[in-house]
C-alpha cells in the first residue's frame, strides 16, 4: 500500500472503544487517535515488512496508531541520529515513546541516545531514554555488560523523578539489564537497593518494583 492507502485503512479500522480502553491506560496523544491495538498494528507492520520511506510517510500524517506503525517497518539500519531525534521530540504517549525506543535500540547508536535522553526534561523523552535501555537488555544479545553497567549512574539520578512513566521506565529498564546474565542480576540487585536508600518516594518505589522482578 501507499502511505494515503494505508491511511486510509487505518482510519476504517477506527475504534471508539479502543479509544476508551486506551484513554484508561494512560494513551492520550495530542494527535488524531483510531484506537487500534498492538497486534492489529503488527499484523499490518508483517505485511508491509520493512519499508523506511513508507514509515517516514507515515509519521508525518500526525496519527497515532500510524506513527506506531511507522516504527514497526521503519528500518533500523536506515534510521540517523537525527531522525530519531525529531522522532522523540513528538512522541506524546507512553505507547510511542517505547515504540521508538524498540526500533532506536537496534541501531549502532543506541547507547548514546539512551544516555543522552535520560537526561531531558520531558517526561516522555526521559521515559525514551530508559525504555532503550529496557529494549536493549532484551534484544541486543551482543552487546557487553560493560554497556549496560554504565547506565547505573543515569538510574540513581533520575530515581528522584517522580512522574509515573519515567519511574515505571528507570524500574523496567533496570530489571531487565539484571535478566541478561547471573553477573548483571548482582549488579542490577545491588544498584535497585542503593536507590531504595534514597529519600525520594520514587526511588523507594523503583526499588521495589525493579527487586520484585529480579526476586523471580
Amino acid at each position: 500500500m501507499t502511505a494515503p492507502e494505508l491511511i486510509s485503512h487505518l482510519r476504517s479500522l477506527r475504534s471508539e472503544s479502543g479509544i476508551a480502553a486506551q484513554k484508561r491506560s494512560g494513551i492520550e496523544p495530542r494527535t488524531e487517535t483510531l484506537g487500534l491495538t498492538m497486534p492489529v498494528l503488527r499484523d499490518l507492520a508483517r505485511k508491509q515488512g520493512t519499508n523506511h520511506p513508507l514509515a517516514l510517510d507515515l509519521w508525518i500524517s500526525d496519527i497515532h496508531d500510524a506513527r506506531i506503525l511507522a516504527t514497526l517497518i521503519a528500518d533500523p539500519a536506515r534510521l540517523t541520529r537525527d531522525q530519531s531525534e525529531r522522532w522523540v521530540r513528538e512522541c506524546d504517549s507512553w505507547a510511542l515513546t517505547d515504540a521508538l525506543a524498540f526500533l532506536v535500540d537496534r541501531t549502532p547508536f543506541a547507547a548514546t541516545k539512551a544516555q543522552l535522553w535520560t537526561t531531558r526534561q520531558g517526561e516522555f523523552m526521559k521515559r525514551a531514554g530508559f525504555a532503550t535501555m529496557a529494549g536493549m537488555a532484551v534484544h541486543r544479545k551482543d552487546l557487553t555488560d560493560d554497556v549496560f553497567v554504565a547506565f547505573f549512574p543515569a538510574f540513581t539520578r533520575e530515581a528522584i523523578d517522580e512522574r509515573l512513566y519515567v519511574k515505571k521506565a528507570v524500574a523496567w529498564a533496570l530489571s531487565q539489564i539484571g535478566k541478561r546474565n547471573p553477573a548483571l542480576h548482582k549488579a542490577a540487585t545491588a544498584e535497585a537497593k542503593r536507590i531504595g536508600k534514597l529519600t525520594a518516594p520514587a526511588a523507594r518505589w523503583i526499588s521495589k518494583e525493579a527487586l520484585s522482578v529480579l526476586k523471580k
